[in-house]
């Protein structure tokens, strides 16, 4: 019984939400027109409505509705015909009286030569000592890792200048090229 009961709820809400989809969406094929008006009712809707203007209402001149009006005649505008549009002059550039040479911007400085590349090592870690004396352990991803403490020579081009505690400060064994690399590498 249940069951049925529902059938026929769910049945009836389809049938609404369908009626109202349908009139929601149909064209509006015929125009609304005003339901015509009672005399109680025309005087309640005129008293309601106020006055368009503050004077009494100009009477209708029926005559003017049936008097004859003037012919266009022959007028010098053609609507059909083009006609080259008329396009002003362009206007003449102004002529300034030259006061100072142009500015001309000073030539490039020699910049001197190229900064040596980046020290392609990476910081891997810090060994101590027993004796306090920090070393440094540094791979290049291809070989075996290095190690070497301030002062040391690796790799036979780079030199440990400073170890710290997150990062190291090395240079090429000519003194240029100084850069500090972080314990996560480059």
């Amino acid at each position: 019984m249940p069951l049925e009961r529902r059938q026929v709820i769910l049945g009836v809400a389809a049938v609404i939400v369908l009626g109202l989809a349908v009139w929601t969406f149909r064209p509006a094929s015929t125009p609304v027109t005003a339901a015509p008006q009672t005399p109680a009712r025309a005087r309640t809707a005129k008293a309601a409505a106020p006055a368009p203007g503050s004077g009494p209402v100009a009477p209708v001149k029926l005559g003017s509705l049936t008097a004859s009006r003037n012919e266009p005649g022959n007028a010098q505008r053609n609507p059909f015909r083009f006609q080259p549009r008329i396009v002003a002059p362009p206007p003449r550039p102004i002529e300034r009286p030259v006061t100072e040479a142009p500015v001309r911007p000073p030539p490039p400085m020699p910049t001197g030569p190229p900064p040596p590349p980046p020290i392609p090592l990476k910081f891997v870690g810090i060994v101590e000592r027993a004796s306090g004396v920090k070393w440094a352990v540094l791979t290049d991803g291809k070989s075996a890792p290095m190690h070497g403490k301030d002062g040391d020579i690796i790799d036979g081009k780079y030199l440990i200048v400073k170890i710290g505690t997150e990062s190291i400060e090395m240079t090429y064994t000519d003194g240029r090229g100084r850069q500090v690399i972080r314990l996560t590498g480059q």
